[in-house]
């Protein structure tokens, strides 16, 4: 993105089911309702999307059965369904930005849904076995976490009570969010407890499993202005790659995310330190904290004492995951699109009890497959323009 390109595409309307757990709701019923939802948000109709943006991890072809399902196919001027993991959506983000400013579309719906939970709580085998892992029998994807978890330990001394502090302040936020899933008590004690699922990770340290919906409509700017809600402006995108498994990863304590990052803020603008409000991806406890360091938040290896002294948590100075992030707010499968919702709603001022005060600045990031993809997106209010 060009510095011409800077906030000339906006956020203008948010969906999400909050339905956690929906028994009889397919994956593509969550799907279709977040994408009315978004829609009536912004008071666009169905018939205003020409391009459509959507991954699913149950189907090799989402954009074809979501246009079928929503009627669409024959309206569309681009498609694209590009598929990384959890941070698919930040992607497409990334690739609606382009389109819409060509002139190839004018108003993009984003897309996902899931019914993990309630098909049976279990993630679906990989259609792709990965042949250096495999004869391991690995439980995927806690595994290749709690490998990158046990080197961060190793490398800079980082412990569980450290990585306990990230649960704890999810779960804070989440019992200001009337929407999260878990909103019970939690002691550094219940973390350290909890059954271990895959050392140094136990269950305390691993995202829920949900079922849910969300989906985004972006449009030009200049259009978004006119629409029913407040636009939230795109400053910023970032995107990297860097490995399928985890045995290919070039640095267990080092994410993609150290070049997705400071590539948005370049876009953007900005410096780090200007963020007031951040969304990231906490599909494991080990996640919080890698990501905190790759984006700049702290430096590499400062990461658990960071955490520790309560700056993520209600009334810190950084606050992250304010919706309760995958650990305690909801988690279908892929979760990447959360992080955004929830960083549109705070720059909005519509997050309720759990609002950030004077938010004018957001970053959501997502990850996908096991620290594989990595995406982030810089958010501003009309004053960051």
């Amino acid at each position: 993105m060009s510095d011409t390109l800077r906030g000339k595409v906006a956020i203008a309307g948010i969906g999400n089911t909050r339905r956690w757990y929906a028994p009889g709701r397919s994956a593509y019923d969550q799907l279709e309702e977040a994408a009315f939802l978004a829609l009536e948000d912004c008071g666009l109709k169905l018939g205003d999307v020409d391009a459509l943006y959507c991954a699913h991890s149950t189907s090799g072809l989402p954009v074809l059965n979501v246009a079928e399902r929503l009627g669409l196919g024959p309206k569309l001027r681009h498609a694209d369904g590009t598929m990384v993991g959890g941070a698919s959506f930040l992607f497409h983000m990334r690739s609606a930005v382009s389109a819409l400013n060509s002139g190839q579309c004018d108003v993009a719906l984003i897309c996902y849904g899931s019914n993990q939970a309630s098909a049976g709580g279990r993630l679906v085998p990989m259609p792709d076995p990965q042949p250096y892992e495999a004869p391991y029998k690995p439980r995927y994807p806690i595994s290749s976490y709690a490998l990158a978890a046990a080197r961060h330990m190793h490398v800079y001394g980082t412990t569980r009570e450290q990585l306990a502090q990230v649960a704890l302040a999810a779960r804070a936020w989440a019992q200001m969010n009337p929407d999260a899933q878990e909103r019970g008590p939690l002691a550094l004690d219940d973390v350290l407890s909890a059954r271990m699922v895959s050392d140094p990770l136990s269950k305390a340290d691993c995202c829920l499993v949900t079922d849910g919906g969300a989906a985004l409509v972006l449009t030009r700017a200049d259009r978004a202005r006119d629409l029913a809600r407040p636009p939230v402006y795109i400053l910023g995108t970032g995107v990297a790659v860097s490995h399928r498994q985890i045995s290919q990863m070039p640095d267990l304590t080092t994410s993609a995310a150290a070049i997705s990052g400071p590539a948005a803020l370049r876009e953007a603008g900005l410096a780090i330190g200007e963020v007031d409000h951040a969304m990231l991806y906490d599909a494991f406890t080990i996640c919080t904290l890698m990501f905190l360091e790759d984006l700049g938040f702290c430096a590499k290896g400062e990461g658990g004492d960071f955490v520790a002294s309560g700056i993520i948590a209600p009334g810190g100075a950084l606050p992250v995951n304010t919706n309760g992030g995958g650990l305690s707010c909801n988690h279908p499968g892929m979760y990447g699109l959360f992080t955004v919702l929830e960083a549109v709603t705070q720059l909005r001022g519509d997050a309720g009890a759990r609002q950030v005060a004077g938010v004018e600045v957001a970053l959501a990031h997502a990850n996908g497959g096991v620290l594989s993809s990595q995406a982030t997106a810089i958010l501003g209010a009309a004053a960051t323009l």
